[in-house]
């Protein structure tokens, strides 16, 4: 039985659908909106839907998204206990050939998504925000941070929501090597071991 909460984002969702906020939905095939329980203890916010994220409808599915279920897995989070969204609902890209390649969100694109990630805030009531990478982190702080030196701590967002900060799966892809690729993930795994820390402090205070 879904929540009320549950209920609530799901009209959220189908009103997004027919956001026109900013110029990207003549050129994503959908909005993308969030996915998980609500409430949830445990928020993620990546950047934007992927390619295969943009056909599907869904976050976090494509090769990124597999990577990210492995490190969660890895590092003994409960899948079942977060929500996941991006600050951007749709796809942005360029074409290469036949590909459609990502593109980095404007500040007008995440400021026009920034209603949407408010209300699945409001609905989902985490207690820790997980900002995946500098688009969300922008979105999450209301100003550009650093990503790598910010790797590993905690801001308030606007939100008034302990947010933590750490990098973007899709960069482990981006790994020049096999050796480089399992260094960034297990580096990944360790951020997100540090959050299972954070989360089990934050119910022994409650």
């Amino acid at each position: 039985m879904p929540s009320a909460n549950e209920k609530a984002l799901e009209a959220v969702r189908l009103e997004a659908l027919r956001c026109r906020a900013c110029p990207l939905w003549r050129t994503g095939t959908q909005t993308v909106f969030g996915a998980g329980p609500a409430p949830a203890p445990l928020m993620f916010v990546g950047e934007q839907p992927g390619d295969k994220e943009d056909l599907v409808g869904e976050p976090f599915v494509g090769p990124a998204g597999l990577m990210f279920d492995r490190a969660i897995e890895k590092a003994g989070l409960d899948r079942a206990e977060t929500y996941v969204t991006n600050a951007v609902k749709h796809f942005k890209w360029e074409p290469r050939g036949k590909r459609r390649l990502h593109k980095k969100p404007n500040t007008g694109e995440i400021e026009a998504c920034f209603p949407w990630l408010k209300r699945e805030v409001e609905l989902v009531k985490p207690t820790l925000i997980v900002a995946l990478g500098s688009t969300a982190v922008r979105a999450l702080a209301g100003k550009a941070l650093p990503v790598l030196q910010n790797r590993g701590r905690t801001f308030t967002s606007v939100f008034d929501i302990p947010t933590f900060v750490t990098v973007h799966p899709s960069s482990l892809l981006r790994a020049p090597d096999p050796e480089a690729r399992k260094q960034a993930f297990d580096a990944f795994v360790l951020d997100l071991r540090k959050i299972g820390r954070l989360m089990a402090a934050a119910r022994r205070a409650a």
